[in-house]
C-alpha cells in the first residue's frame, strides 16, 4: 500500500484452505475486515465431529467477526446485515454460496472474486483439478467482478503460471492461493487509485470445471500412461486415484510415466493393461493401454502410505495385475 493509505473496508467471504492466505494478506496489508462470511461448522473426519472451516478458524485467530449464514438468497435479515456494513468491496474466494443480485451492488466497488484459472477457461467448481486432467500447459489467477452468471463477470486482472509436469493439485493449489493474494492486493490498489480497466470475458474458449466425482478417481488401466499420470496428480490429495488389489482398495498417491524401463527377467513384451511388471528404480511398473507408468507411493485401505519398495516387500507381485 502507498504511504498514508489506510486501507479499504471489506467483507471477506471464503471457506476452504485456498482462501486463508488471501484473508491473512488483506489484514497484513492494512485493510479493515468488517466481517468474515464462511460456511457453517459441519461434521467432518472419521468421528464426524462438528468443525469450523479453515477460514473460520483463521478469522477467529485474527480477532475478526465471523458470520456463518446457511444461505444468503431469500434471507432478508442476512442481507440487511450485509448492507449495514457499508463496504468499499466484498472479496469472495471459494465461499461456497452464490451471492444474490441484491448483494452484488451494495459495496461501493461491488463484489470481487479470485478464481483459480485463466477465465473464461475452467469456469466452475474445480478449475485446478480440471486443468491438470486436461494436460493444460498453463493456468493462473483471474480477479473478476462478480455478476449474476457463473464466473462470467468482467476481468479486472489476470496472471498466468506454467503447470509443472510433476505438480499435483495440492502443490498447484498452494501456488495459486498465494498468487491470488498478491494479485488481489495489487488490484485493490488500482481500484483505490481509479485505474481499474475491466474487460469483458471473450466468448471463445469457454470451458466448465464441474465438481469432482469420486468415481472419476478409479483408474482405467486401458488408458495411456500420460492420462493416468494426470489422473493421479489431479486427484492428490482428494479423492486420490485408486485401483483394486486382490479385492481391496489401493490408493495411488504418486506415479510418473516411464519410458524404456525394463525389469530384469520379466517377459513383458505382450503385457496386458493393468499387469504389474515388477520393481525397477524404486517404481512399481504397470502396463497401461499406451505406455507404462511407475507407481511410487501407495496405500491400502486403512493402512499408511508406503513406497513402492515397501509395498512390494509385503505383497507378492509375481503374475499380479490391478483392477
Amino acid at each position: 500500500m502507498r504511504p498514508g493509505f489506510s486501507g479499504m473496508r471489506l467483507a471477506f467471504m471464503g471457506s476452504p484452505d485456498f482462501a486463508v492466505p488471501v484473508l491473512v494478506a488483506l489484514v497484513d496489508a492494512g485493510h479493515e475486515i468488517a466481517a468474515v462470511y464462511c460456511q457453517p461448522p459441519r461434521p467432518a473426519g472419521r468421528g464426524q465431529s462438528v468443525r469450523p472451516c479453515p477460514v473460520h478458524l483463521m478469522a477467529e485467530r485474527l480477532g475478526l467477526e465471523v458470520r456463518t449464514p446457511a444461505r444468503l438468497r431469500g434471507d432478508a435479515a442476512v442481507q440487511a446485515g450485509f448492507a449495514a456494513l457499508v463496504l468499499d468491496a466484498a472479496v469472495v474466494v471459494a465461499y461456497g454460496l452464490i451471492l444474490p443480485p441484491a448483494l452484488l451492488t451494495l459495496p461501493r466497488l461491488g463484489c470481487i472474486n479470485i478464481h483459480a484459472s485463466l477465465l473464461p477457461r475452467w469456469r466452475g467448481a474445480a478449475p485446478i483439478q480440471r486443468a491438470i486432467l486436461a494436460g493444460d500447459a498453463q493456468t493462473g489467477i483471474t480477479i473478476m467482478q462478480i455478476e449474476a452468471g457463473l464466473d462470467t463477470g468482467a476481468i479486472l486482472a489476470q496472471q498466468p503460471v506454467a503447470i509443472d509436469a510433476a505438480a499435483n493439485s495440492q502443490q498447484l493449489h498452494d501456488q495459486l492461493s498465494q498468487l491470488g493474494a498478491d494479485l488481489l492486493l495489487a488490484t485493490l490498489q488500482l481500484a483505490e487509485d481509479g485505474k481499474l480497466d475491466p474487460k469483458a470475458q471473450p466468448a471463445q474458449g469457454v470451458t466448465y470445471a464441474g465438481k469432482i466425482d469420486k468415481a472419476e478417481a478409479r483408474i482405467d488401466w486401458w488408458r495411456s500412461a500420460l492420462e493416468i499420470d494426470r489422473q493421479v496428480r489431479a486427484f492428490t490429495p482428494w479423492p486420490v486415484a485408486e485401483t483394486a488389489w486382490h479385492g481391496q482398495q489401493l490408493r495411488v498417491w504418486e506415479a510418473r510415466p516411464v519410458a524404456g524401463t525394463r525389469v530384469a527377467g520379466a517377459h513383458d513384451d505382450f503385457a496386458q493393461p493393468g499387469n504389474i511388471l515388477g520393481l525397477a528404480d524404486e517404481q512399481m511398473l504397470v502396463q497401461c493401454g499406451q505406455g507404462r507408468i511407475g507407481l511410487t507411493k501407495l496405500q491400502l485401505a486403512g493402512r499408511r502410505i508406503v513406497s513402492a519398495r515397501e509395498f512390494a516387500s509385503a505383497q507378492s507381485l509375481a503374475g499380479s495385475r490391478f483392477g
